[in-house]
């Protein structure tokens, strides 16, 4: 499901269902490297979609969180654990990050629960099939992360 108005409908009818939320960390920047902050954000965005659609009727795709590359990763972190908090709050047990951004490794045991980082690879690089291709592989390699989660107890918030 997707953040739509025609999912948040039948979001609304399987909500006990619906307990994860992917929200995708998409950097922003201009001025230098726009063309490798564009590739993280595009390669972050066709993962994310794509676990969405693995995991139909179990997740919920949310809208990108956006930052400026300029902003402090102490900021980045505050902003985020006050959407996890939120969306926590409102039901989602389990919440995960996907990046293609590097940065947020350094901050992972600050984050209330899992970062998923893949490294950027640009569409403009393969052939349509050869990425569609690449990107099923990530999510097939990602899949036992979130079997195992849901087989876990979910991490709990500090308030």
């Amino acid at each position: 499901m997707r953040w739509t108005q025609a999912h948040i409908q039948t979001y609304q009818q399987a909500r006990e269902y619906v307990d994860t939320a992917i929200i995708p960390l998409i950097p922003l920047q201009w001025g230098k490297s726009e063309k490798q902050i564009i590739t993280m954000g595009e390669f972050t965005g066709y993962l994310s979609e794509s676990l969405e659609k693995q995991f139909t009727g179990r997740v919920f795709l949310l809208p990108s969180f956006t930052y400026l590359t300029s902003e402090s990763m102490e900021e980045r972190v505050k902003r985020l654990k006050a959407w996890d908090n939120h969306f926590y709050q409102e039901g989602f047990k389990y919440i995960i990050y996907v990046t293609s951004d590097a940065e947020w490794k350094a901050a992972e045991k600050k984050l209330p629960d899992e970062l998923l980082w893949m490294p950027a690879s640009s569409p403009d690089s393969l052939e349509a099939s050869q990425f569609k291709r690449l990107i099923e592989q990530q999510v097939e390699q990602i899949m036992p992360i979130f079997t195992a989660k849901w087989q876990s107890e979910p991490l709990s918030r500090e308030n």
